[in-house]
């Protein structure tokens, strides 16, 4: 029996298939509205996240409308699934939270310009779909996510401005649809990847402002669709691939701040038809400028500046009608034709110029009147440091955009233009260091704009314009060394913006203004060097943010008054050389940061304060005030006497006493060591009686023997060694006199004679002497000396290696150093010359007579050609008596029979200065009669100073205040070592010079550390 089959009619299959549409469709809603949620949750996640929203910008995000219409997210319209979310610029803050990366439909994620830090998590490859990520300026950190090779979409990556760190990944280069590429001003290390080559569909790749090392990836030639190439600021090396200059798309060209060298090809611009920018300063690229720069039509910025490039700036610019910023600043560009401005001229077609900048180069020529006709749009002319002549052209007024001019540091001459006040946008005006002349244009107060005027080191005459005084937004004046006369104009001091004040080195007269209370910003006043008198105003002390205050070298007087004390930021005070009187006031202990104090040669008297800054001896000078007592010992000044009264009663009383006891005393100490010489046994000399009494046995056996391991200099009278006191442990250095020398009996007495009447901390120290008879029954003379650990300073100017007592390898005295020896030799000399009771002529300065100990303290040793001084009638020192010193270091009139006088000392001076700062000995054979040390120095600087200072100085590249330093440095040893006596500096003015020179290098450091 067969069964029945159903009875399945078209009506049953009908609704059998509605039914089955119906489940499909509500299992489709259900998915749909799941991952829909999915985004919503995401973003409320992220809302939840964000610690700080100062705009609102997120208050939208709430149930009361769609999430698709929420501020910054935008959806597609099939799915509503949030396909890009911008956010900006809205200074949102707080981590970023991992739910992001559910919105897997994301195609942009724009987050840059806000506060976002955190890691980037690994889940960023969950966005399989994206294809813009910015996320830069931020503070997002950690390594880069090494699977965003997931995001197989990816066009742009853009997360420059965050503290990413680690090495670039090489996982980047699997992104073959990546266009763009910035991770600049992040923390990345190790070297660019060589995959990188692979993105062939790269237009533009920004690297720079990382810690990248290593060369450039020639593989990065291969990008042949690149435009911009940006890998300025690493520590990159190497040569430029040649295969770059195959990317004949580039545009912009950005290599600057690098370790890159090499010539440039001619050719360059050639390569790179389509090239606007092009950055390759701060280099060590060589060779000349490539000559296809005439090519360069499209160019707007071209950038050579602080390289090694020589030879001449192409002249045939005129090319570059798109020209806007030209920069080959700090370069050797020059020939020694003297002919290299004639690329000015060819300027004049760019007419959309608006900076040209080629100073510190060595360009010769006159400034050519075309430069009248530059492009009207200029507002950078900068020429300064160069070896320009001529004048400045009355055309420069056509130039009515200017905003800053500098032709300083050159060698122009004539007047300043009374065309220069057409530039009424010139806001700083460079003069400096030329061979101006004639007076500064009182027209210049038309310049409303200036804020910097710098016209030192010329031949300016006549008085400071007071129409300066209209000049509301002035900063910077600085008119030192020029030949200006007459009073500060009262309009100057009206000028509250001032911050510096410089108009040392001048003529001026008068008083300092009591309006100078009303410039309030000011952080600096120099009027040093002048003849200008009166008391301190006391309105001085309302300059409260005064850091830097110079007043040496005038005639001013009165006391220092209590109003100063307000001035809590000062620094550096230097009152030097004045007729200031009374005592040296207690606030300037208090005074915290102070760090120079120059009270020299005045006349202050009273108890010197025991605290603060008078406890450096490195900083303070208080030399030449004859009525000063007290202080801390090592300023070594007489006991302060309790009563003016009583120390006049003491006087009377005990001065025939002393000198009978004194008389008395010396016959004792004669008969003494008669009777001790006779008796064969060597005994100590008479110096003072704190001095411990050594016989020749004890310093034979402190000496080992007066062995040759011990022995650390020579010279003609005698040797010296190191030894130990077998009473104290104390080291010692042992002078044993030469006694078959003819002299060296004489030295011993003189050197004996000086030391007794001599204490200064820059003077070495005698711990006692020795006279008598050795073992052997011979004259033995020694003296002992405190021991230096560093030697003497000719072995660390020329060292020897493995020399004893010299340097060891590598080590070397820094500018710093040098500075403060110069100033330490300085110092001592102006005690001896006008400290002393007797003035000493040393005679024999030199760098081997020079003692530096632990703290590299400079101390003068060796007096054994010194000579006390007779006063004549007429006032001036000398000694009739013969004297030797070194070839070299000797003044040339004691050649000629000439007398001994502190002069003398000076010319010593001044030629050990220059040794000091260029490492060459006045005998080093490349020297002459007609070319010596003096004449290399003097015909090379200002423009050859990096030929002249000492290679192991390892300067580089010397300017700034580091330049200033070292030129007033290298000046003074000029005019202390002239050839006339009478044209020498005094030796108190070096050393204030010097002090003066060493303030600057102090500010120099203090800039270097902010």
């Amino acid at each position: 029996m067969n069964p029945k089959k159903p009875n399945c009619s078209p009506k049953i299959h009908a609704l059998a298939f509605i039914l089955y549409q119906i489940a499909t469709a509500a299992t489709a809603i259900t998915a749909f509205s799941l991952t829909n949620e999915t985004d919503y949750q995401a973003l409320l996640a992220f809302k939840g996240q964000i610690a700080s929203d100062p705009s609102d910008a997120l208050s939208s995000w709430n149930d009361s409308i769609h999430f698709c219409a929420w501020t910054g997210v935008i959806c597609g319209k099939k799915h509503q699934r949030v396909t890009q979310l911008l956010l900006p610029s809205l200074q949102l803050a707080g981590p970023l939270s991992p739910y992001i990366w559910n919105l897997t439909f994301l195609r942009v994620l724009d987050l840059d310009d806000n506060h976002f830090k955190g890691v980037l998590l690994e889940e960023i490859g969950q966005l399989s779909r994206l294809q813009n990520l910015a996320l830069s300026n931020n503070s997002f950190e950690g390594e880069l996510p090494r699977n965003l090779t997931n995001c197989a979409d990816l066009r742009g990556l853009y997360l420059y401005g965050n503290n990413l760190k680690g090495q670039i990944p090489d996982e980047l280069g699997s992104l073959m649809k990546l266009t763009e590429l910035g991770l600049t001003l992040n923390n990345f290390t190790g070297e660019i990847p060589s995959v990188l080559g692979n993105l062939s569909t790269l237009t533009g790749l920004d690297l720079s402002e990382n810690p990248l090392r290593g060369s450039i990836p020639p593989q990065l030639g291969y990008l042949s669709n690149l435009e911009f190439l940006q890998l300025g600021f690493n520590d990159l090396s190497g040569h430029i691939p040649t295969s770059l200059y195959n990317i004949s798309s580039i545009q912009t060209f950005a290599l600057s701040e690098n370790n890159l060298s090499g010539s440039l090809p001619s050719y360059l611009f050639l390569a790179f038809p389509k090239l606007e920018g092009l950055y390759l300063g701060g280099n060590k690229f060589s060779g000349l400028v490539p000559s296809s720069i005439a090519n360069a039509s499209r160019a707007v910025l071209i950038f050579f500046a602080k390289n090694a490039l020589v030879g001449p700036v192409p002249s045939d610019l005129g090319g570059l009608t798109n020209l806007q910023r030209f920069n080959l600043e700090e370069n050797n560009l020059g020939t020694e034709e003297g002919d290299d401005l004639s690329f000015l001229t060819s300027l004049t077609n760019c007419s959309k110029l608006q900076e040209l900048s080629v100073d510190n180069n060595r360009l010769k020529g006159v400034l050519p009147d075309s430069v009248a006709n530059l492009s009207s749009t200029l507002g950078v002319f900068n020429i300064y440091r160069n070896l320009m002549s001529g004048s400045i052209p009355s055309g420069i007024g056509n130039l009515v955009n200017l905003q800053f001019l500098s032709l300083g540091e050159n060698m122009l001459t004539g007047r300043i233009p009374g065309s220069i006040v057409k530039l009424s946008k010139l806001q700083r005006l460079y003069l400096n260091q030329n061979n101006l002349s004639g007076m500064i244009p009182s027209t210049l107060g038309n310049m409303t704009s200036l804020s910097e005027l710098v016209l030192e080191y010329n031949r300016l005459e006549g008085t400071i314009p007071a129409s300066l005084g209209d000049c509301t937004h002035l900063s910077l004046l600085d008119i030192d060394e020029n030949l200006l006369v007459g009073v500060m104009p009262p309009e100057l001091f009206g000028v509250s913006s001032i911050l510096f004040l410089s108009l040392a080195g001048n003529h001026f007269t008068g008083p300092i203004p009591s309006l100078v209370g009303n410039l309030a910003n000011l952080q600096r006043l120099d009027v040093s060097e002048n003849n200008m008198s009166g008391e301190i105003p006391s309105t001085l002390g309302d300059c409260l943010v005064l850091e830097y205050l110079y007043l040496g070298g005038n005639r001013f007087s009165g006391t220092i008054p209590p109003s100063m004390s307000n001035l809590r930021s000062l620094t550096v005070l230097d009152l030097s050389r004045n007729n200031f009187s009374g005592q040296i006031p207690g606030f300037l202990t208090d005074i915290r940061f102070i760090e120079s104090l120059n009270l020299s040669f005045n006349k202050f008297e009273g108890e010197v304060p025991n605290r603060g800054i008078f406890r450096n001896l490195t900083a303070v000078s208080v030399v030449g005030n004859i009525g000063l007592c007290g202080g801390p010992p090592s300023l070594q000044l007489p006991n302060c006497k309790e009563r003016a009264t009583s120390q006049r009663i003491v006087l009377v009383i005990t001065v025939p006493i002393s000198i009978f006891s004194l008389l008395v005393g010396i016959i004792a100490i004669i008969l003494y060591r008669s009777k001790r010489s006779k008796s064969g046994t060597a005994s100590p000399s008479s110096t003072e009686d704190q001095h411990p009494k050594l016989s020749y046995g004890e310093l034979s056996r402190a000496t080992n023997g007066f062995s040759p391991t011990n022995m650390i200099g020579e010279g003609s009278f005698g040797a010296v060694y190191k030894g130990v006191l077998s009473s104290n442990g104390q080291n010692v250095a042992v002078k044993v006199l030469k006694l078959e020398e003819l002299g060296a009996g004489r030295s011993f007495m003189a050197e004996c004679a000086a030391l007794r009447n001599i204490r200064h901390r820059n003077l070495v120290k005698i711990i006692t002497s020795c006279s008598g008879v050795d073992f052997r029954g011979e004259d033995f003379k020694a003296l002992v000396f405190e021991f230096m650990p560093n030697g003497s300073l000719d072995k660390w100017l020329h060292p020897v290696p493995d020399e004893i007592g010299g340097p060891e390898d590598n080590t070397r005295l820094s500018v710093t150093q040098r500075l403060n020896v110069a100033v330490d030799v300085a110092t001592a000399v102006v005690y001896l010359h006008h400290q002393c009771q007797t003035p000493i002529v040393h005679s024999d300065l030199k760098p081997s007579n020079v003692l530096l100990d632990g703290d590299f303290s400079a101390h003068v040793s060796d007096f054994g050609l010194s000579k006390f001084l007779k006063v004549k009638a007429s006032g001036t020192q000398s000694s009739s008596i013969g004297i030797r010193g070194t070839i070299g270091y000797v003044a040339p009139e004691y050649g000629v029979g000439g007398e001994v006088s502190t002069r003398g000392d000076t010319y010593s001076f001044g030629i050990l200065l220059l040794e000091l700062f260029t490492g060459k000995r006045p005998t080093d054979p490349m020297f002459s009669v007609e070319f010596d040390l003096r004449g290399f120095v003097e015909r090379s600087i200002p423009d050859g100073l990096n030929h002249v200072l000492d290679p192991l100085l390892f300067l580089g590249r010397v300017q700034g205040n580091l330049q200033q330093c070292l030129l007033k440095v290298l000046r003074v040893g000029l005019m202390c070592s002239a050839a006339q006596p009478n044209e020498r500096m005094n030796i108190g003015e070096a050393a204030a010079e010097l002090q003066k020179a060493r303030d600057v290098l102090q500010v120099r450091r203090r800039r270097n550390r902010a």
